[in-house]
C-alpha cells in the first residue's frame, strides 16, 4: 500500500508546482508564433522577449518579427490585437 500512497503524493505535489507556475510558464512553453503584425512570419518568443520585440495591450503580449512591427502595432493596437497573443506576466504593465 505504501507503494501506491508515495506515488500518487508526488504525482499530486508535482501537479500542483505545475499549476502554480502560472502564464509566465505556460509562455515558456510556448516556442514559437505568428508575429502579431506579419502573420505569415514567425517569430522565437525567448528571441524576441530578450530583444525587447514584443508589446503588451489589455492583459496580453504581442510578439513582434523585426523592428517596424512594433511601431505598427502601437500605432492601432487594436487592428492587430485579434492575432495571437498570450497572458501579460504579472511582473510587467499592460499598455493601454
Amino acid at each position: 500500500m505504501k507503494k501506491i500512497i508515495l506515488p500518487s503524493l508526488l504525482i499530486a505535489a508535482l501537479a500542483g508546482l505545475a499549476a502554480a507556475q502560472g502564464p509566465k510558464k505556460a509562455a515558456a512553453a510556448q516556442v514559437k508564433m505568428t508575429c502579431a503584425v506579419m502573420s505569415s512570419n514567425s517569430v522565437d518568443i525567448a528571441k524576441a522577449t530578450k530583444a525587447h520585440m514584443y508589446a503588451d495591450y489589455k492583459g496580453r503580449r504581442y510578439f513582434f518579427c523585426c523592428d517596424s512591427c512594433p511601431g505598427a502595432f502601437k500605432a492601432n493596437p487594436a487592428k492587430y490585437a485579434k492575432s495571437k497573443s498570450i497572458p501579460t506576466p504579472k511582473s510587467t504593465k499592460s499598455a493601454k
